[in-house]
Order: C-alpha cells, then sequence, then structure tokens
C-alpha cells in the first residue's frame, strides 16, 4: 500500500515545505530565509511570531463597507482566501473561532489595501450626492430623479448615503444637474405638491441649491466644506457660540466677546436654537 503525496495548493509561504514536504529550491530558499530571521530576532530579543489580529479585522471590514470582499482582498495580497475569510468568519467545516492572531507578514499585506487605491474605478460621492440634493431643492423628487439618471428610484437614495461612487454614476448625475438644474420639474412631469414636497425637505436639511454651488463651484466635491445655506444668523451665531464654549472651554461672556456681540444676542440664540452638545457638556 502506497501513500499519496499530497501536491501543495500554492507555493506562495512556509506550508508547501512544512505540512507538503515540499522540496523545489525556491520553496526550500523561503524555508531557510525564516529559519535565518527567526534566529536572528530571538538573539536580539525581537522575535514576534504573532500579534493581535483586531486591527486587521476592523481593516477588513472597512474594506468591505467599501465594496471590497475577502475575494478580491484574497487576490490583491496574495494569500489564500480561506485566511482572509478567518479574520472575519469561523472556519468553514469546524467550529474553530475567529483568528484572534496573526503573523505581522499576513498583518502588513492586508492593512497595506485601500479603498482609495484599490477601486480606480470609484471616486468620492460628495460632489454627486451634493448634485442630487441641490435638484431636489429646485422641486425634483428624488426617486423622479431615477429615469435621468438610469438607475432604480431606491438607487438614488443609496447614492447619497455611500461614501464612494462609481465615476461613471458621479458622471450621469452631474450630467443630470447640468440638464434639469434650470428645469421647472412641474413642467417636466412633476406635480406641483410632489415638487412643494421636494423643497420643503431641501429647506428642512439645509440643502444648497444650485445657485449656491455656483458661488461655490470649487468647493461641491469638498467634505471638509461644511455649506451654510439658508441658516438664520441666530443659528449660525448659536453653533458657534456652543463651539467656542465646548471646545474652547469658554464661559458665556467670552465668548460673547470672541464673537463681537452682547451676552443678551448670546443667550437669546442659544434658547432659540438650543445645542446637543452644549447641552450634554453642561
Amino acid at each position: 500500500m502506497t501513500t499519496a503525496v499530497r501536491e501543495a495548493p500554492h507555493h506562495r509561504n512556509l506550508t508547501c515545505y512544512t505540512d507538503y514536504s515540499c522540496r523545489l529550491p525556491e520553496c526550500k530558499e523561503r524555508y531557510n530565509a525564516y529559519r535565518r530571521d527567526r534566529r536572528r530576532a530571538e538573539n536580539e530579543g525581537t522575535w514576534q511570531p504573532f500579534i493581535d489580529a483586531k486591527p486587521v479585522r476592523e481593516h477588513l471590514l472597512k474594506l468591505q463597507a467599501a465594496g471590497i470582499g475577502a475575494h478580491r482582498v484574497a487576490s490583491l495580497s496574495g494569500l489564500p482566501y480561506q485566511t482572509v475569510r478567518e479574520f472575519l468568519h469561523h472556519s468553514y467545516g469546524n467550529r474553530r473561532s475567529r483568528r484572534s492572531r496573526t503573523t505581522p507578514e499576513t498583518a502588513n499585506k492586508i492593512l497595506a489595501i485601500s479603498a482609495e487605491t484599490t477601486l480606480p474605478g470609484f471616486t468620492s460621492a460628495t460632489a454627486t450626492r451634493r448634485r442630487i440634493q441641490a435638484l431636489v431643492a429646485t422641486g425634483w423628487p428624488m426617486a423622479r430623479l431615477a429615469p435621468h439618471l438610469g438607475v432604480t428610484p431606491k438607487h438614488v437614495w443609496k447614492i447619497t448615503e455611500q461614501r464612494y461612487v462609481y465615476h461613471h454614476t458621479a458622471r450621469a448625475v452631474e450630467d443630470a444637474y447640468n440638464r434639469l438644474r434650470n428645469k421647472r420639474p412641474e413642467k417636466r412631469g412633476i406635480a406641483r405638491r410632489e415638487a412643494n414636497i421636494a423643497r420643503r425637505r431641501a429647506a428642512a436639511n439645509h440643502w444648497p441649491a444650485p445657485k449656491y454651488w455656483d458661488e461655490y463651484a470649487d468647493l461641491i466635491g469638498d467634505p471638509d466644506f461644511e455649506p451654510e445655506y439658508k441658516k438664520l444668523r441666530a443659528e449660525i451665531l448659536a453653533e458657534e457660540a456652543a463651539w467656542l464654549m465646548t471646545a474652547g472651554r469658554l464661559d458665556r461672556e467670552q465668548a460673547a466677546v470672541r464673537l463681537g456681540v452682547s451676552l443678551f444676542t448670546v443667550d437669546r440664540a442659544l434658547r432659540e436654537h438650543p445645542q446637543d452638545g452644549l447641552q450634554k457638556a453642561a
């Protein structure tokens, strides 16, 4: 009776040598290099074969949220799919729990993958989201924008909640924005009631209209720019005073001096527009 020799599934790491008795020259050299590095690190007191896997798992979850799944990570990192999957789930066919430790080499391969560089077909959704919201401000209901964007009504909502969108989606929204921004929805098949509901929704959320973005065209795609569109002066004053009193640790009188207004003005603004952060700090 002869025992079949198992063939290593790949020749990328030490398992082909240790588990499958592979003796290809390049695999033997990989194993010998590992032994030399280990011996040197042990002599120097820096040997750290395993590290906590939590940062790797958190990074994989972020990649997953951006649309990069375990199969794609395995392909990009050169790691077996099973290795990547075990950071997120229990192993197939047994009760072994998720990986709690891993080698620095494996961790570095996964942590080196980023959504920004891995998804060249994607771009930030900031400008796309703001263009859709601007059309809503002119009276276009989101669901009624779907035919102009070439997507389903449900997907229009999804676009506004994403951090990244495909380049072709961004272009489709920009094209529709340029076509519809000066068109009255009521003259394009949208009932007046629907259009007014859309406008009220945009006003309640302070979504700027296209004319606003004409003035700030270079900032429409900047996620760090916060438009203060149609906010009352008292509302803006309340936000600034609350920030000075929480982050700057100033009292009401000091905040009023910093803002160049009276204490009465600050108190009235805070009464009319109470701030959650200030209430929690108090």
